[in-house]
């Protein structure tokens, strides 16, 4: 057994696969088009993606000195169907996307990258592991060491496991044997693109991330826009549409760590209204370890707010209304509140909305109030005309 053969044995013994080794060479083209996307706006909201990043992640020698290969791993997290009995009674639910279903994943990867590079140093080799938050462009690694190829969702499409992988990379200064990249393409299929509901892959790889659901309801610390608000649905952490509808994905088969199987309360759905007035202290106890904490408490909570727009139960509307009504809460909750109380009407909700004492809000929350109440009016009358015909 070669020492590249050896070194992919046991990556493959920590679980990860497909595994594959690239030279350490810069990524000059991914460089490229990544200062590409910045200046489009692309990424706008995400201050930590900015160009010092695309320099560091884009030259491994900056990562490693004498960097010569680099190890692109692949980590499966589909746990297969769930079954019916995570859709249980109480209301309306949102979805979490597959990923979040369990413990964070960063915990696990850093637990086998550690023993992986544990395992060259221990033949003389020089390493460094990242895994998603590191500078490293996991995408550019992986298609360059034939992990799998580019989809136009952008995602890497892997033979085996599909796009449901975590990617990551080991630098190391050892000269190994090197995998080719894959010679395949989505071909004619536009289904990612066709099926994005806010129309976030804008061309065939290229996705704009203002309007990706991941983006809006994940990295996003402001308002979702109120134009797309109807189109995250019951999204509140995440979204799979795309890989959902990938054919890639059609066949694969649950292959994943025990770690990333559904937590209760957790995945793949969750109660809507009692996230709507979740505390810090149950946020916390509840999402700890889990991938949620990345949103904030904040930020499930406008996503929840928005999801119990879209389900239409009136349920939702007594802690919609206490949350509108509250001096205390965050203006952003609040101007979504209204936003939600607009979709559902009625009389309760249509109460709480004139009881704001408009003239003392935010210059945007009184847009959303007005928004709203225009919203409950429109409809009356659309109900009104389908009468009298």
């Amino acid at each position: 057994m070669t020492r590249t053969q050896e070194i992919i044995a046991f990556a493959e013994e920590l679980g990860f696969g497909p595994v594959g080794i690239a030279p350490a060479h810069a990524f000059t083209e991914t460089r490229a088009a990544a200062r590409a996307r910045l200046k489009a706006g692309h990424l706008a909201g995400m201050d930590w993606y900015n160009a010092a990043r695309v320099e560091r992640g884009t030259r491994p020698a900056w990562l490693l000195s004498e960097a010569r290969s680099i190890i692109a791993l692949a980590l499966p997290y589909y746990v297969g169907d769930p079954g019916k009995d995570w859709e249980a009674a109480g209301g309306p639910r949102g979805i979490v996307s597959r990923y979040a279903w369990g413990r964070d994943y960063h915990n696990v990867l850093r637990k086998k990258l550690r023993r992986l590079v544990e395992f060259l140093t221990a033949r003389d080799a020089s390493a460094r592991f990242f895994a998603d938050t590191g500078p490293m462009l996991d995408r550019a690694a992986a298609f360059r060491a034939g992990i799998g190829w580019y989809g136009k969702s952008t995602m890497i499409l892997t033979e085996t496991e599909g796009t449901w992988v975590f990617l990551a990379e080991v630098v190391t200064d050892l000269e190994l044997d090197y995998t080719r990249p894959k010679r395949k393409n989505c071909g004619s299929c536009t289904r990612c693109i066709d099926a994005c509901p806010t129309g976030a892959i804008v061309a065939p790889y290229q996705v704009d991330a203002r309007r990706c659901i991941s983006y809006l309801t994940i990295e996003n610390r402001g308002g979702i826009p109120r134009d797309l608000r109807s189109r995250v649905g019951m999204r509140v952490f995440g979204c799979d549409i795309c890989q959902e509808v990938c054919p890639v994905n059609r066949h694969v088969n649950p292959n994943a760590d025990d770690d990333f199987l559904p937590r209760p309360g957790v995945g793949p759905t969750v109660a809507l209204i009692p996230l709507l007035e979740i505390t810090a202290e149950e946020f916390t106890r509840r999402f700890q370890g889990t991938p949620l904490l990345r949103a904030k408490r904040e930020g499930l909570r406008r996503n929840a707010i928005v999801g119990a727009g879209n389900a239409g139960d009136p349920a939702a509307i007594p802690a919609l209304r206490r949350i509108l009504l509250d001096d205390r809460e965050a203006p952003l909750l609040r101007g979504h509140a209204a936003w939600a109380l607009g979709r559902l009407a009625g009389s309760t909700a249509l109460e709480a909305l004139r009881r704001v004492n408009v003239r003392a809000l935010h210059p945007e929350l009184r847009e959303e109030v007005a928004a709203a109440l225009a919203a409950i009016a429109a409809g009356e009358r659309r109900h009104a005309a389908a009468h009298q015909t």
